[in-house]
């Protein structure tokens, strides 16, 4: 599969969704309902209030919904990694990586808010990639700070992603200070327009927008199956770096400052873990779209083939066992 995805082929992306298909496929067996964290906030309440009456009577909506997002998010990422010449030439590997990756924690596969941030997460990160070269510079920092205000709005641990704009600020642009003023205006534009609306539908409840942040490191797990996974999230993390590493002088200045970003969202979103960290797995789900793309550069940049195949299928033999483990009992 590593040879078929490397290639940019047409048809590869109906490959992807077989390949979707087959190792999420069990979401699809038992319906499991929207998961509720501690730090959802006010836009994904919204969201459960409209599908909840919807998926009462077909519990499979929600692993419907969260199979389109996921894959979708996938094919998102892999494109905007081609559009952005991440690798060399254009290929299928990160979309593969991130359907692999996803599929390593089954909580990763439910709907939920940080599955929504994902979206989000990935077109913030492509916007800070647009503002080195942009023509209109102001236009694409406000409208990525938007994106940035939206995200505690459906997540609220992830104000920490404001961090993630500051970085960006500083490694893709010059100080200019009306820039940063204009990112602090993108930021509180969408509570601006919340709080208006709020005021105006007589539910003014601004507590209720702002939850309160606790930070607790997170619990050592007892599961074989938790550490298996997280091993083999950052065993080829780390092989991946050291062949980016190895190819950063061969990279465009633009390139080189890609791969720093996804550095400072891979970081940002580690720190996710610590806040309002609960007693699952769900919030760290926003490690995987910067992660993707460090696995994908394993087997990119690999060397021997034969390494990237017995690594590629290594995991997709552990992904299998994990989801369709006690899948009929």
């Amino acid at each position: 599969m590593v040879g078929v995805f490397k290639q940019n082929n047409l048809g590869n992306a109906f490959f992807l969704l077989l390949y979707a298909l087959v190792i999420k496929f069990p979401m699809f067996i038992h319906g499991q309902y929207a998961v509720q964290l501690e730090g959802d906030n006010y836009i994904y309440h919204l969201v459960l209030k409209f599908l909840n009456p919807l998926t009462s009577s077909a519990p499979v909506l929600f692993p419907i919904i969260a199979f389109i997002f996921l894959f979708a998010q996938s094919t998102l990422i892999n494109r905007l990694c081609n559009n952005l010449k991440l690798f060399p030439r254009p290929n299928y590997l990160v979309g593969m990586s991130y359907l692999l990756i996803t599929s390593l924690v089954k909580e990763w596969s439910y709907f939920s808010a940080p599955l929504l941030i994902n979206f989000l997460l990935i077109w913030i990160w492509y916007l800070t990639n647009t503002w080195y070269n942009s023509n209109q510079p102001k236009t694409n920092i406000f409208n990525t700070s938007i994106l940035v205000g939206i995200l505690p709005l459906i997540y609220s641990p992830s104000i920490a992603f404001i961090l993630v704009l500051v970085l960006a600020l500083l490694i893709t642009r010059p100080f200019r200070l009306t820039e940063w003023f204009i990112a602090i205006l993108g930021l509180i534009t969408p509570y601006y327009f919340l709080f208006v609306i709020l005021y105006l539908v007589n539910k003014w409840q601004w507590q209720k927008l702002i939850s309160p942040i606790h930070f607790y490191l997170p619990k050592l797990t007892t599961s074989l199956w938790i550490t298996g996974g997280i091993v083999l999230l950052v065993v080829p993390f780390l092989i991946g770096a050291f062949y980016v590493q190895n190819n950063l002088n061969k990279m465009l200045i633009q390139v080189r400052k890609t791969w720093s970003l996804l550095l400072v969202l891979l970081v940002v979103s580690l720190m996710i873990i610590l806040i309002n960290p609960g007693t699952g797995y769900q919030h760290w789900l926003m490690i995987t779209i910067p992660l993707a793309t460090f696995h994908a550069a394993v087997y990119y940049f690999s060397n021997s083939k034969f390494f990237a195949l017995i690594l590629h299928w290594f995991i997709f033999a552990f992904v299998i066992l994990l989801q369709y483990n006690g899948l009929f009992s």
